[in-house]
């Protein structure tokens, strides 16, 4: 008898208790602004339902559907064609705050980038583990030959980071770079090519960032933001203000004060520092526990992956989530310098929330085939 097909219920729960939170807390940072901006108060956490509702649909279907259909080549290779088609037809739209990361239809905006990052994971997870498998009367090559397995490997992924580099993104191109380091060390990267990476980063970074005037602000922003308060350093600053003012179990739901006006993005990439000044410290630990959970069932689902592709698309996935979630909590909390990074399933956003419980419906499903 086939054995019954069990879901990560620690997994599943900790994602709907941040989606729910995030729902919550868009309402509570954003019904002030929207009231301000578009006369209704209800704007955003509308908007946020409905791609929550999307995204959950999403996630059901994938952990309904078994994820090797994923591994097919049609599948992959559509899904990078789709993806790269995307980033190049932005760069032919109206721009949006400065930059060319959305393609808008009305109200409605999405954001290609969001779902490079899963169709990078499911690529790099088929095409290691093609690699790994014999080539007929072959003998299958390791990951580490740059000609046939880590040089095609890396050419469309470089491509796309590339593309939303110019747009210019770099934050989620950086965590697009994690990412595929991460599953390329677990796969078997040696580690003369670690360091070689690490010192092609060094010039790149300085030209991108030291040379590029307002990401060079914001780095001396993060290193003295008293030195220009209302300034480079305004962000952060306000930020730390409402993760202080919140102390153990915070002001009350809907009580913020810097969501008024003070501080910028609250309901986006610095919802986090509005639900420490609400909820307090309480609050704050209880979201770092369930991104801290969906760490630990998303590696051990990695663990006991039936197969390679199953084994590094769970770790891909994994790293996404709990990557982007430190690197917007280092952000708001000003261990790192200011970037675009919305917190997963909390913050406002339709394309990263879709993308997030869409990948985490893989994960599940993944899970539920593990040995």
């Amino acid at each position: 008898m086939p054995r019954s097909l069990q879901t990560d219920r620690w997994l599943f729960l900790a994602t709907l208790a941040l989606c729910m939170i995030g729902a919550v807390m868009v309402f509570s940072a954003s019904a002030v602004i929207a009231r301000e901006q578009h006369g209704n108060a209800y704007t955003f956490i509308l908007k946020q339902l409905v791609w929550l509702a999307l995204g959950l649909v999403g996630m059901f279907w994938m952990m309904n559907m078994d994820y090797r259909k994923l591994r097919q080549p049609t599948v992959i290779l559509s899904s990078l064609f789709v993806v790269l088609l995307l980033l190049v037809s932005v760069f032919f739209l109206d721009r949006s705050h400065a930059t060319h990361r959305w393609i808008r239809v009305g109200s409605v905006g999405v954001q290609p980038s969001e779902f490079v990052k899963l169709v990078v994971i499911l690529y790099l997870a088929w095409f290691l583990d093609m690699r790994r498998r014999p080539l007929g009367t072959r003998p299958a090559k390791g990951i580490n030959d740059l000609g046939s397995s880590l040089g095609p490997a890396l050419g469309p992924v470089l491509l796309l980071v590339g593309l939303i580099v110019l747009q210019p993104d770099l934050g989620t191109a950086v965590e697009i770079f994690l990412i595929t380091l991460a599953i390329l060390f677990v796969a078997g990267l040696a580690n003369r090519y670690i360091l070689y990476a690490a010192l092609t980063a060094l010039p790149v970074i300085y030209l991108l960032i030291v040379r590029v005037s307002y990401r060079y602000e914001r780095i001396l922003g993060f290193l003295n933001p008293e030195a220009d308060p209302q300034g480079r350093g305004f962000q952060l600053l306000q930020s730390l203000i409402a993760v202080g003012s919140g102390g153990l179990g915070g002001v009350g739901l809907m009580e913020s004060r810097q969501k008024l006006f003070y501080l910028p993005e609250a309901h986006t990439d610095f919802i986090y520092a509005v639900l420490c000044e609400e909820l307090g410290f309480v609050g704050s630990i209880v979201v770092v526990g369930l991104f801290a959970i969906y760490g630990w069932r998303g590696i051990r689902a990695a663990m006991t992956a039936p197969d390679e592709f199953g084994r590094l698309t769970a770790l891909g996935i994994t790293v996404m989530v709990v990557s982007q979630a430190l690197i917007n909590l280092g952000v708001v909390l000003g261990m790192m310098p200011t970037k675009g990074i919305p917190l997963p399933f909390v913050s406002y956003g339709g394309s990263s929330l879709l993308v997030m419980l869409v990948a985490t419906g893989v994960l599940l499903n993944i899970s539920q085939q593990a040995d």
